[in-house]
């Protein structure tokens, strides 16, 4: 279902070594690490409430008689057995970590699995909480630790003489963690905010624009801190640190979608960025970058960009559902959408030969989008793919809205002719299906070319031979003024064929008969 080099892929030439500048201060220090983190030693947490009473005794030993300290939150870690375990726990809010929060990282990577955990199983899932937190019944689930964080308690913002700052300072040098504080001649304690960019030669100039509604997530210890950027990529804070945070690109948006996965069982991929300073980080994200960095955030964006315009005012089309799952599978050329986690049907033969190693993932996790990048080389490349499947899952919510059966028609044919020939992945409208393709797939191409074209210029594409569908009807008909709008307002759950998505067009639009006509003979079956 992946728009296959219809564009020339070009290839772009890196810049020559720049002369040595000096080190940007708002930039993480460390490399982004791939495959599993290494754990060192078990720290002592400096945010225990045991550790934070003696902290408090050392320098108030008055003050602290009189100084009640309860618990404000949890550390715990879970143990879902499924997918739909993971789900209610981010359905209730946890920003969770694969690793614990109290070992000394020796080297960063994007997953850990606990050595402990039985293979295909999910690994255990670290979180703070909230002392009076409800936990989901039926998840195995054990409370590690006590924690006080004096921004979650009421009772620091009255005016009691304490300073929680320097108690803070103190519980870290009586638990051996003091080389992690910053001096106090530095700089006062800081909420991190900043920027997240990426930089695409083909768009804006190829000036930085915003990382859009992704999570940013910061910790030391079990202190954490979890918001997502604005369109901008502008992020804030809501706590304070004494001490360098280590920070996370969580493909986790605001606007409900997710991006996953990497054979590691987790609802989004976390990209490390390293540590940084209390006050923030800015970064920058180009096509040079991390390659599974750069995939992500050009999805991210693609997204956010599709989710942004299916307004009244602009597209005038529905959005996808809710929690899109997309998937980026870099091994594959092809992406596409079965829509799984909303409901629609694939055979588990199927979902083994196309998904290979993934298959056991997939199943588990029910993916609604895949995004093949092994030919996508840009992130103008990835943008197009992304918007093509979010163009199919705008076309679900029209079609199955109470019935997915016309979705599972749709992806067993594409999934099949995929299979059966890499090189005509559409097959060649002879088979069973073959009308769910037509009219599916001349509108993504048409959705997601009109989009792209509005994002970076040129004309609408000349489609190859083998789309023996001619997405190029409804292209001629929104040249010659029937809106995406209106075209998508034809895409009924009874359209099956490309003479049923004819008739629609008309009974819907019966002044522009005579041009319908026209088009759909000019361009033929």
């Amino acid at each position: 279902m992946k728009r296959l080099c219809i564009l020339t892929l070009a290839v772009l030439a890196s810049c020559g070594k720049d002369l040595p500048q000096e080190p940007d201060p708002r930039a993480p220090y460390g490399e982004i690490g791939h495959g599993m983190i290494e754990l060192g030693e078990k720290l002592e947490d400096p945010y225990a409430v045991e550790n934070i009473e003696k902290a408090l005794r050392n320098l108030y030993p008055v003050k602290s008689e009189r100084t009640d300290i309860h618990p404000t939150d949890l550390y715990v870690r879970f143990l879902p057995r499924t997918g739909e375990d993971l789900e209610a726990l981010r359905e209730n809010g946890l920003y969770l970590l694969d690793h614990p929060m109290d070992y000394r990282i020796v080297k960063e990577g994007d997953w850990y699995r606990d050595p402990e955990v039985e293979d295909g199983a999910i690994t255990w899932q670290y979180a703070v909480v909230d002392r009076n937190f409800t936990f989901p019944e039926g998840i195995v689930h054990q409370v590690l630790q006590k924690c006080y964080i004096s921004e979650h308690d009421p009772a620091t913002r009255a005016a009691d003489g304490i300073d929680w700052e320097a108690v803070e300072r103190e519980s870290y040098r009586i638990t051996g963690n003091g080389d992690m504080l910053l001096p106090q001649t530095k700089a006062e304690p800081q909420a991190p905010q900043g920027r997240i960019t990426m930089t695409d030669p083909l768009f804006c100039e190829g000036k930085p624009v915003g990382v859009s509604g992704v999570m940013v997530a910061c910790n030391v210890f079990t202190k954490i801190c979890v918001t997502h950027t604005d369109r901008d990529g502008y992020y804030s804070m809501d706590k304070t640190f004494t001490s360098d945070p280590r920070y996370r690109l969580v493909f986790q948006n605001s606007k409900g979608f997710s991006v996953g996965i990497n054979l590691i069982l987790i609802p989004a991929s976390v990209s490390t960025l390293g540590k940084g300073g209390p006050g923030g980080i800015d970064y920058n994200i180009t096509e040079a970058d991390d390659a599974a960095l750069m995939r992500r955030t050009a999805v991210n964006n693609a997204a956010y960009d599709y989710y942004s315009r299916c307004t009244p005012s602009d597209l005038g089309i529905t959005p996808p559902p809710g929690d899109i799952r997309i998937w980026i599978i870099p091994f594959l050329e092809c992406s596409s959408a079965p829509m799984l986690h909303h409901g629609a049907g694939l055979d588990h033969r199927l979902i083994k030969e196309y998904a290979q190693e993934f298959a056991p993932v997939l199943e588990m996790f029910l993916p609604d989008i895949t995004i093949g990048t092994k030919l996508s080389g840009s992130f103008a490349d990835i943008y197009e793919f992304t918007v093509h499947e979010l163009s199919h899952a705008s076309h679900f919510t029209n079609v199955c809205s109470s019935d997915t059966s016309w979705w599972t028609a749709f992806i067993t044919y594409i999934i099949s002719s995929y299979i059966r020939d890499r090189h005509t992945p559409y097959g060649h409208g002879d088979s069973e299906g073959a009308g769910h393709c037509a009219v599916g797939e001349m509108w993504a191409f048409f959705l997601g070319s009109s989009i792209y074209k509005d994002r970076y210029g040129g004309g609408m594409p000349q489609y190859p031979d083998y789309m023996w569908f001619r997405p190029e009807i409804l292209g001629y008909l929104y040249e010659r003024g029937t809106s995406r709008q209106e075209i998508f307002r034809a895409l009924k759950p009874e359209v099956k064929s490309v003479d049923g998505l004819q008739k629609a067009l008309t009974q819907l639009y019966p002044e522009r008969e005579e041009l319908i006509a026209d088009t759909f003979a000019r361009y033929g079956r």
